[in-house]
């Protein structure tokens, strides 16, 4: 009889898995679009923010972060992005980014702490061009779907992490 109720139980952990949400697929599109915007050949920017990819790519808290930063251009030529960097690769300049893994680590408290890395300057000819970078996503599910809650990148300076939602809330602010 245990080893009936411990089959069942299986079976049903086993289908709750399998009808989860795909966490790395919001993080995949956003990472095509970003290797997509450093790469040699490209003249169309994507932009990670546009109104399609807010309305299913990210929460509905991140949403509203970023509308309320948007309201804080960076650069009054776009007169759009909160931002004067690229938030995913944490600067400016970027070369063709190489070498990018991305592995998604089992959910805690209903986030997927999806991992990607990459190098940004592998082109440059500097001691860390072979440097990786890391960037965390965290992962929710909304309405049955697996949306970016917040995007974490490594801060150089102090080496602890910053998140993007902590930014955008400090920009809205004003600071």
């Amino acid at each position: 009889m245990k080893t009936i109720t411990l089959v069942i139980a299986s079976l049903i952990a086993f289908s709750g898995a399998a009808y989860a949400a795909d966490a790395t697929a919001p993080v995949k599109e956003i990472m095509d679009a970003t290797k997509s915007n450093w790469a040699d050949n490209n003249s169309d920017w994507t932009d990670v923010f546009e109104a399609s990819r807010l309305d299913h790519l990210y929460s509905q808290d991140f949403v509203a972060r970023y509308k309320a930063a948007a309201q804080f251009p960076a650069a009054d030529d776009d007169g759009i992005s909160p931002f004067d960097y690229d938030v995913i690769v944490n600067g400016q300049d970027a070369c063709p980014l190489e070498d990018m893994t991305m592995a998604a680590a089992p959910p805690v408290n209903g986030t997927t702490e999806v991992t990607v890395r990459f190098q940004k300057s592998a082109c440059a000819d500097t001691a860390d061009a072979k440097d990786y970078t890391t960037v965390r996503f965290e992962v929710v599910e909304e309405a049955g779907q697996a949306v970016i809650d917040d995007i974490v990148t490594e801060n150089l300076e102090t080496h602890g992490r910053d998140s993007l939602k902590a930014t955008m809330a400090l920009i809205a602010k004003g600071q």
